[in-house]
């Protein structure tokens, strides 16, 4: 006989361990975003880089912190690593978006720029996902 206690019990634990899993892609991605937006700070020092050039590094530094994460995530969870992708790079956007609205009191960018933020970090958690 099934003890209806242990399975909520057991579905508990996959829940954390869900959690603790998107919480190690998240680190994975924002150590990535850190090292990048290092790495673009000196050679905009030492290139004095246009600030287009910056906005397309920038873009490319969230894109490949996804992906790593996506892949990363994808790598652990097996099975349907691609909506694994997705919810990772849903949530490295929203911690961005939270952390924006944080920091500048405010999104600091149009409607637009914000949408295209979520889709391209869900798409590139996507597409690491389903590369793993």
């Amino acid at each position: 006989m099934i003890n209806r206690a242990e399975v909520g019990e057991e579905k508990g634990k996959k829940g954390l361990q869900h959690a603790f899993s998107l919480m190690w892609g998240l680190f994975l991605g924002y150590v990535v975003t850190l090292l990048g937006l290092f790495i673009l700070a000196l050679l905009l020092l030492k290139f004095r880089l246009s600030e287009n050039t910056v906005k397309v590094g920038i873009i490319a530094i969230y894109l490949l912190s996804v992906f790593l994460a996506g892949f990363f995530l994808g790598k652990i969870k097996k099975t349907k690593r691609f909506l694994w992708g997705m919810a990772e790079g849903t949530a490295y956007y929203l911690v961005l978006l939270i952390l924006s609205l944080w920091v500048q009191k405010g999104l600091g960018a149009g409607p637009g720029e914000v949408v295209t933020t979520f889709f391209l970090c869900a798409a590139g958690g996507t597409l690491g996902g389903m590369l793993s």
